[in-house]
């Protein structure tokens, strides 16, 4: 019984990984694959994976700590927000004409990334793709 639950768990790890990946979360997956390969091998390893890459979708570009004082920084500058017709998530592709995108304070350690406001929601932002890789709530 316990192997088929791990089967059915390590076969939704890989099929959920590219999707995981695509959200450009650096380190989430290789720190999850490493740490359930310590503590339960070949199918902990592909169960880390996925769940680190979740846990680091949620948790983000931005600290834990950070993400609070980030967004009353934005909040305090009075940054506009831009109407988007979908939903802001993770992944979504903003267009790169009529968005305002600024830079990220080098105290909050996220020097490759843009913010903007998006619908009321700051958001963090792969400037090379316009992708959004954080909504700091």
């Amino acid at each position: 019984m316990i192997r088929r639950y791990a089967l059915a768990i390590a076969i939704l790890s890989v099929v959920a990984a590219p999707a995981v990946l695509a959200q450009g979360v650096p380190g989430g997956m290789e720190r999850g694959a490493h740490e359930g390969e310590r503590a339960a091998g070949p199918v902990g390893a592909a169960v880390g994976a996925a769940v680190g890459g979740v846990v680091g979708g949620v948790a983000g570009v931005l600290g834990v700590d950070q993400r609070p004082r980030f967004r009353t920084y934005v909040t305090e500058r009075h940054v506009p927000s831009y109407a988007y017709s979908h939903d802001v998530v993770v992944g979504a592709e903003l267009p790169s004409d009529g968005v305002t995108y600024y830079d990220v304070p080098p105290e909050y350690g996220a020097p490759n990334y843009r913010y903007t406001v998006v619908n009321n929601r700051t958001v963090l932002i792969d400037p090379r793709t316009h992708r959004v890789v954080d909504v700091i709530e």
